[in-house]
């Protein structure tokens, strides 16, 4: 009898070494300190969220196509807008992005209440000044008003920004009803084309 081996699933061991690596070798030596996001993106099966044959991909060190122009960020960029957004259990708190996704099972815990939104819908969604706290999965050029509109006064957004062609984490707080983003730092988020500027003429 012939014994080959099944690769079609990573092995039990493989998986959970790899979360662990992913903490020491891509979290911490890229200044990731904040314990309550390490401990959280150890306990989140990251894996859960990537096709079955991508599994053994789940942990590199980049971005993950999933298809249909969606993007599972790299684990670097998760754990940045996680630190960044500093989620409470009072807030109450709005994804544009997967609701099922895992950015969303990263916040999900720490917070009041977490409500998604599709990237394609946020800019026609209803409501005013609803949530304390907006996280953006991907980068934008442009906040759209009506997205503005459904974060309270005082509220926040934590997204990515795309200036130039180059992509940043950026954040902002909403102040006289309006909300200016600060670039803070560079990291490779998916460009979200939903949230592109409008064109504009240039001489």
């Amino acid at each position: 009898m012939t014994l080959t081996e099944d690769r079609s699933t990573p092995s039990a061991t493989a998986i959970p070494a790899a979360r662990r690596a992913m903490i020491v070798s891509q979290l911490r030596t890229c200044g990731v300190n904040e314990q309550w996001v390490l401990e959280a993106m150890g306990q989140v099966a990251r894996e859960d969220f990537v096709p079955a044959d991508l599994k053994e991909a789940a942990y590199i060190d980049r971005g993950i196509a999933l298809g249909d122009g969606r993007w599972l960020a790299s684990p670097l960029v998760c754990a940045k807008v996680l630190a960044e957004a500093a989620p409470e259990k009072s807030d109450t708190a709005l994804l544009v992005g997967d609701g099922a996704g895992y950015l969303a099972a990263l916040l999900r815990p720490f917070v009041g209440s977490l409500d998604s939104v599709a990237p394609a819908d946020a800019a026609n969604a209803a409501g005013a000044g609803t949530y304390s706290l907006i996280v953006i999965d991907g980068a934008v050029e442009e906040l759209p008003a009506a997205l503005v509109a459904r974060l309270a006064e005082g509220g926040r957004v934590v997204t990515g920004l795309s200036l130039r062609g180059v992509t940043r984490l950026a954040a902002g707080c909403k102040a006289s009803g309006q909300v200016a983003l600060q670039p803070l730092a560079e990291l490779g988020f998916a460009v979200l084309p939903e949230f592109a500027a409008p064109k504009r003429w240039s001489f």
